[in-house]
Parts: structure tokens; C-alpha cells; sequence
């Protein structure tokens, strides 16, 4: 990193690399985990709702325990790397068993391995968001660092829709006979059943832990290796109970907080329910795997878009934005009947185009809210910052989850069956349009008159600076 905080671009991109495997994972945990254990592994939804909500509880404990400890504790090569060093085997460990599970397992399978496995996603996931809100102080070169790291989240969001077209091609193919050839026994041997190949979600959950296998290590080995820490500051530290009362006081810290719980929880929501809307209501099973392909693939075209306009209009008008488009081509799936796969797809690549800014600009309006803290403070607690945010993440995704889940249970869908009621169809529909919609509204009223824009930003890092230029010529 420059003095002067502007970042070389190659630094950018490879910090920015582990997004990729980080969204290989959290993509099917919430679009294809669901149905592969109601479905094919046979697990009652609303326990496994239950479920999957407990072990998202244990990151009560984790998230603020790692965020605080990688604030504070000083190696020779860093403070956060040793984190994702760390985290790597606990989450490579976790995902297999619970992608590629054996069979007769039950659901404290899925709980004692869902636990294990967002162990090491939090010592992975945490300090390097922490890192990434270091690695420069400037404004909008945070938007790049973001942006970059999203922007590769996107990419590996692509590779994980491509994943379940090609797996599903190649098991179409070999259901009609088409049995031979080296990638074809290869794909047997690596995410087949009994030395068949199919069609359903074990094959594409399968595929996705290949992809984290592969990907997760070489990507955090890079950046570990290429890209350095920035030095640790010299700092006052506070009385625990201070530091609460500090972030208790930081308004806008406490509005991301909870636009972040109510967009997080509308879109874990809605993602629960993607694929059984797809393949009950708009009757397109076939075809899910292209809809997620265009959804991502205008997620990442939107990056440079949102980028552009989170400069010219403030990052929170941006983010304002994506909610309103977003939700009206949400609402226009409301019409749709069965067989309609053109409309859809333009909703649906329409939604992915807003799903960029989703990702990037409320990570980087976070990095600027630590500077208030620390002006406030002077301490800088970045990693329980990204700590306390991405415990409210997975609190909303975990709930939003749990709830639709619960709520589709509730109302007598049957997740086994391949014929519904229209009553049970009509509930689907109205349970995924309506309930990511309202929320996306709320989180709308909220998050447009945000108070920290870029000059008021602006105006904090630079008594920041001054601040630290006196405390370095005293005595």
C-alpha cells in the first residue's frame, strides 16, 4: 500500500481472489442445500429449518470471540493471515460432509457438521473482511477494494450456476446411455452414486465441494503470500464496557446494522425459495441452472454500473437504487404462469443486475463506518466491526432461511411431492414475492437519507489524520 493510500490494481485483484470460493459455498447452502435433504435425503423441512437456524447461533459466540482476538493478536506474518491459514481445513472439512454426506445420515449430521463448517467460514470470512477495510482509508478506493471482491464473488456465483447446467447435462447424457469417455467416468467417479451419474442435487452439491476444494486453498495461499497486511496502528485502548457505549452511539453503525439484518433476511428468503418456485410454479426445473447462469452473469456486468453511480450519487443512494429495481421486477413475477420461461428470465436477470450492488456497497459503507469509531475511540477495532456485521449476516440469512422454510411447511407444501394443490402453489408464490418485497422496502426507507456520505467521510479521516500526526510528535 502507497502512502498516500491508492492501491496498485494487481493488489486489488489478488485480495479481492477469495471472494470466489467464499461465494461457491454460501450459493448452494441456501439455493440447493433445502431441497437436496427434503427431497433426496428425506429430513422433515421445518426440523431442518430448526436446524440450520441453531447452528447459525453458535456465530453468537464465534464471530465477536475471532474478530476481537484478530484485532488484537500480532504475529510475525500479520495479524489476520494466520486466521485464514487456520480456517481453511475446518471449512474444506465441513462442506464435504455435508455436500457429499454418507449415506443414512440423520439431522445431527447436518447440525454437527453446519456448525464445524461456519467455524472455519468465520475464521476465513472475518479477518479478511477486516484486512480488505485496511488495506487503504480513502473513500472510494474502499469501493474498489469491495468492488473487486464482490466482483470475484460474482465470478465464483457464475461457477456455481455453470456447476449445476453442466453436471445436469452430463446426467441427462449418461440416463440415455451415453456412458463412455474419460470426463464422463471421471465425473462418475468424482460426484456419481453407486457408479451411475444423475440428475438430482447430490451430484450439483457434489460439484460444489470439488470447486471449494480446489479453489479455497490456492486462492487464500495467494493472497496470503502476495499481499501485505497494513501495519498495525499504535492505539488507545478502552474500558470494554467503553467501547460498547462507543458503538452503541455510532449512528450509523447501528442503521447498517439493521439495513444489513433486513435485506440479508429478504434475500436468504427469497433464495430459499428459488428453486421450488422455478420448478412448481414457473415449471422450468430443466432450466434453473441457465437462470442462475444469466442471474450471475448480470451480476457481474453490473458491477462497473453501480461502481459509477455509488461515485457520482453516494454509495447509499446507489444501494437505494438496486432495492427499487429490485423489487419491481420482483413484483412483476407475480403474473407469471407456468411455461413462461422468457418474462422470468428477464426478471430474474434483472434482479441479478441489482444483486452486484447488494454486495459490494454495504461492505464498503461499513469500512467507513470504523473510521467514526476510531475518531471517536482511537482504538481501531476493524475486526470486531466486520465481526458484529457478519454476525448479523448470517443471524438474517439463518432467519430468513428458517422462516420461509418454516413458513412453507406450514402451509401443507410438501417438498417430496411432485403435484401441489393451487392453494399450496398460491402460497409459494404470494410467500415469494411478497415477503423479500416488503423488506426490501423498509430497508429502502432506511437506508436513503444514510448520514455518512463521502464529504462528511471525507472530513472524519482527515482530523483522523491530523490526530495520529500529533500523537506521533509528542514526547
Amino acid at each position: 500500500m502507497s502512502q498516500s493510500g491508492i492501491l496498485k490494481r494487481s493488489t486489488i485483484l489478488i485480495h479481492g481472489s477469495v471472494g470466489m470460493p467464499l461465494a461457491i459455498i454460501g450459493y448452494p447452502l441456501v439455493v440447493y442445500l433445502p431441497p437436496f435433504y427434503a427431497q433426496e435425503v428425506g429430513l422433515n423441512m421445518a426440523l431442518m429449518a430448526i436446524v440450520l437456524v441453531i447452528a447459525r447461533m453458535s456465530d453468537v459466540i464465534t464471530d465477536p470471540l475471532i474478530g476481537t482476538l484478530s484485532d488484537r493478536w500480532q504475529t510475525r506474518i500479520g495479524r489476520r493471515k494466520p486466521w485464514l491459514i487456520m480456517g481453511v481445513p475446518l471449512m474444506l472439512f465441513g462442506t464435504v460432509m455435508i455436500f457429499m454426506p454418507p449415506e443414512g445420515i440423520g439431522i445431527g449430521h447436518l447440525l454437527t457438521w453446519t456448525i464445524i463448517m461456519y467455524l472455519g467460514w468465520t475464521m476465513v470470512t472475518l479477518p479478511y473482511g477486516a484486512w480488505g477495510a485496511e488495506l487503504s482509508p480513502l473513500y472510494h478506493q474502499r469501493s474498489r477494494i469491495t468492488a473487486s471482491r464482490e466482483g470475484f464473488v460474482l465470478i465464483g456465483l457464475f461457477l456455481a450456476a455453470l456447476a449445476p447446467a453442466f453436471v445436469q447435462g452430463m446426467g441427462a447424457r449418461f440416463q440415455a446411455g451415453d456412458t463412455d469417455g474419460a470426463v464422463m467416468q471421471t465425473l462418475v467417479w468424482m460426484i456419481g452414486k453407486d457408479g451411475e451419474l444423475g440428475t438430482g442435487y447430490g451430484p450439483i452439491l457434489a460439484s460444489m465441494a470439488w470447486l471449494l476444494i480446489i479453489l479455497l486453498p490456492l486462492t487464500v495461499l495467494l493472497v496470503v503470500t502476495r499481499v501485505r497486511e497494513a501495519p498495525p496502528q499504535s492505539v488507545q485502548r478502552t474500558e470494554w464496557k467503553q467501547g460498547l457505549r462507543v458503538l452503541k452511539n455510532n449512528g450509523p453503525f447501528k442503521r447498517m446494522m439493521l439495513m444489513l439484518l433486513i435485506v440479508v433476511t429478504g434475500e436468504s428468503f427469497r433464495n430459499a425459495l428459488s428453486v421450488f418456485f422455478m420448478q412448481h410454479v414457473i415449471q422450468i426445473q430443466a432450466q434453473i441452472g441457465l437462470m442462475y447462469l444469466i442471474y450471475f452473469g448480470l451480476g457481474i456486468l453490473g458491477i462497473p454500473f453501480w461502481l459509477i453511480l455509488g461515485k457520482r450519487i453516494g454509495k447509499h443512494k446507489a444501494f437505494c437504487v438496486a432495492l427499487g429495481i429490485a423489487s419491481a421486477s420482483i413484483l412483476a413475477m407475480f403474473f407469471l404462469q407456468a411455461g413462461q420461461l422468457v418474462p422470468f428470465a428477464i426478471m430474474f436477470a434483472v434482479k441479478g443486475f441489482c444483486f452486484a450492488a447488494f454486495q459490494f456497497l454495504p461492505l464498503s459503507m461499513l469500512a467507513d463506518i470504523v473510521d467514526v469509531d476510531t475518531a471517536r475511540s482511537k482504538e481501531h477495532r476493524t475486526g470486531l466491526f466486520f465481526a458484529m456485521s457478519g454476525m448479523a449476516h448470517k443471524l438474517a440469512m439463518a432467519v430468513g432461511l428458517g422462516l420461509s422454510l418454516g413458513l412453507l411447511a406450514l402451509v401443507g407444501f410438501d417438498a417430496t411431492q411432485s403435484v401441489h394443490t393451487d392453494t399450496q402453489l398460491m402460497a409459494l408464490r404470494v410467500l415469494y414475492i411478497v415477503g423479500p418485497v416488503v423488506m426490501f422496502t423498509a430497508a429502502f426507507a432506511m437506508a436513503w437519507n444514510y448520514p455518512l456520505t463521502s464529504e462528511r467521510h471525507e472530513r472524519i479521516h482527515q482530523w483522523i489524520l491530523r490526530r495520529n500526526v500529533r500523537v506521533q510528535l509528542e514526547p
